[in-house]
């Protein structure tokens, strides 16, 4: 598509009208909540006007600010869980989004070549969460890029059902400055595009400082590129022992196998490496979770920010009855645990042990990288995509405590982690992987796993209707970056 708009064969508006087409025709997905379609032709329009002249605007607000200083057209505000809280984006007060690959040509075919494994149409697949609309949006050809938020594998769990690229930078490279806290000391914003190279030209937008937000880091953040000719002769691949979880299928354990044996084959050393307090992860990371939560939640009282419930016979029943009436289930029971943790006799026993819980899984990874290695290939969840009535059996924390378990380790020591789809699964779905860096080292990073998203040439996705319009577009290469 960039090349198109360089020769002109397509122009910012004509690119912009098409998304917003594919917006309404795949509006049953419910990926976006609002569609701002004025304000993207406007500046569709005004990208026109400016485009290929050299205006670089200043580097100095939000990240969405960055992106539309940079000339991004903004097509909608994506669905997610509730106050970020979930792993389905099922949980959201617009109603569950659905997975576009639940409607692609090649899931279809699946389906009607096993007869058995056909569902009602009204039992659709997931796209995992907390930002399954921002994914959804990416894999349904609606846009290029997506934000979403990253706080325990919120990004990358999407992304991985979805197959698409998620990306969680590293803690204090990107601003958090107008991102609704969640939990302060882990939430990053997150990158969501259809390859790797997509992400590191996002990510270079974004990067660097902002005095608007303290845990920017200070240092100034340069924007690289990815070379096309990757060598992984001289990387090291840790294979951590311990992710190796209950409930992980054997459809992915072999691809997570392949992958290990694809890099020993190109030259790449691969080694066994231990991070062994991975096991108390979960739920170190629910007691901090819900304690920022309950803390955060706090300024959601009626008086002076959000929601105010209409009953008012004292200040005590207005209070209680905002509260109520402005969080779902989830949401009221988070911080109803977090403020359990936090009680006077409480808070040594749990969020004080929670915190060294913490600084020892961190000091795992800092171990493993001081020994030479210099990336970790892991799982990213433990299987495809689940239909939306296997999903809701369960609870919301027991689900989200399923899984979060291969991506939240990275938020807890503030690391980098990028997911990205390395092949279809047995019911033609997104199987993905993950890659976690050295703190700030997102170009090595982004490096390796580009040179797998080479190996591997994921399918583009393909609707009966969609595939149709997307063959006007030239096509430059067969990777996921394709429109």
């Amino acid at each position: 598509v960039s090349l198109a708009l360089r020769e002109g064969k397509v122009s910012p508006t004509e690119l912009c009208q098409r998304c917003l087409h594919f917006i309404r025709k795949t509006k049953f997905l419910n990926a976006y909540v609002t569609v701002t379609e004025e304000i993207a032709l406007k500046q569709a329009e005004q990208a026109e006007k400016r485009f290929l002249k050299g205006y670089i605007p200043p580097f100095n607000a939000t990240v969405v600010q960055k992106l539309l200083d940079q000339g991004a057209v903004l097509m909608g505000k994506t669905n997610l869980d509730e106050f970020a809280m979930g792993s389905g984006s099922t949980d959201t007060i617009f109603g569950p989004v659905r997975n576009p690959w639940g409607y692609s040509r090649q899931y279809q075919e699946r389906c009607a070549q096993n007869p058995e494994d056909t569902k009602d149409s009204s039992d659709w697949l997931i796209t995992g969460g907390s930002s399954g609309g921002s994914a959804a949006s990416v894999a349904s050809l609606t846009c290029f890029a997506s934000l979403g938020s990253d706080t325990g594998g919120s990004t990358r769990n999407p992304a991985a059902y979805c197959g698409v690229v998620g990306l969680k930078p590293t803690y204090g490279l990107l601003s958090r400055h107008g991102l609704i806290p969640l939990v302060n000391s882990m939430d990053v914003p997150g990158i969501l595009t259809r390859s790797v190279h997509d992400a590191a030209t996002v990510l270079g937008v974004l990067g660097g400082h902002d005095p608007k937000d303290s845990t920017t880091v200070p240092e100034p953040f340069k924007p690289f590129s990815l070379p096309d000719e990757i060598d992984v002769r001289n990387v090291c691949v840790g294979i951590p022992r311990e992710y190796h979880a209950p409930g992980l299928t054997k459809e992915i354990l072999a691809h997570w196998t392949k992958a290990a044996e694809l890099f020993e084959k190109a030259g790449a050393r691969v080694v066994e490496v231990s991070l062994p307090h991975t096991q108390h992860s979960i739920v170190c990371y629910h007691v901090l979770c819900t304690a920022e939560v309950a803390s955060n939640m706090a300024r959601f009282d009626g008086l002076e920010y959000g929601h105010r419930s209409t009953i008012d016979s004292s200040t005590e029943v207005m209070y209680a009855s905002t509260r109520h009436e402005g969080f779902n289930d989830v949401v009221r029971g988070r911080i109803l645990s977090g403020n359990y943790f936090l009680l006077k006799q409480n808070y040594d026993r749990y969020f004080v042990k929670a915190q060294k819980v913490r600084r020892l899984i961190a000091n795992d990874f800092m171990k493993v990288f001081s020994s030479g290695v210099d990336v970790l290939l892991t799982p990213t969840t433990l299987s495809d995509a689940a239909r939306y009535s296997e999903f809701t059996k369960e609870d919301n924390r027991t689900r989200s405590a399923q899984e979060d378990i291969f991506t939240q380790c990275a938020n807890m020591a503030g690391l980098p982690a990028v997911t990205l789809p390395i092949a279809l699964s047995e019911r033609n779905l997104p199987i993905s992987l993950q890659f976690i860096g050295q703190g700030f080292r997102e170009k090595n990073l982004l490096t390796v796993a580009k040179w797998y998203e080479q190996q591997v040439k994921f399918p583009l996705i393909e609707f009966q209707d969609v595939a149709d319009h997307v063959s006007e577009f030239p096509k430059t290469t067969k990777s996921a970056s394709a429109f």
